[in-house]
């Protein structure tokens, strides 16, 4: 196969391990953008096989579709990828990798007690989290979410 002549989703799903349905269904979400040749068939660059196994790993990390979309969005489309073109992704991609990185080992490190979620069900919480300071940050587990009880923010 050529990569004038693209490559058939057969050969994409074939490659990447992916069901046709699901490399539609990437498709559908902006992931990868193939043509029509002409007899009406999609075809794909060969470095769809890259882009799609990437979003395989990005799923695996926890990354949304719309996250990916917009990580994929930094590269070039028509074209092949260069190597200094996923360097430059990889730059960002590490970037919220070590955000979720530093989430997850504030959720590992404070599991067992107070996850600043505003319940204030534990005794420790009176301390930690006293009239529930922690919603002034907004919804959710914010000192989970990297706010810090000594952060104080104006609401």
């Amino acid at each position: 196969m050529t990569q004038s002549a693209g490559v058939s989703i057969g050969y994409l799903a074939e490659r990447t391990g992916l069901a046709v349905s699901a490399i539609r269904y990437y498709e559908s979400q902006g992931l990868v953008e193939p043509w029509r040749n002409a007899g009406g068939q999609r075809r794909f660059l060969r470095a769809d096989i890259r882009r799609l196994s990437f979003v395989m790993i990005a799923q695996q990390f926890g990354f949304s579709l719309p996250e990916i979309r917009n990580l994929l969005s930094q590269l070039p489309g028509g074209r092949t990828p260069t190597a200094e073109d996923w360097a430059a992704l990889s730059v960002t991609f590490r970037d919220h990798l070590d955000q979720r990185i530093e989430t997850l080992k504030r959720m590992r490190d404070n599991l067992d007690g107070c996850i600043g979620c505003g319940c204030l069900s534990l005794s420790k919480c009176a301390l930690y989290n006293p009239d529930d300071d922690a919603k002034r940050y907004g919804a959710g587990p914010r000192y989970l979410m990297g706010d810090r009880p000594d952060s104080r923010k104006e609401v």
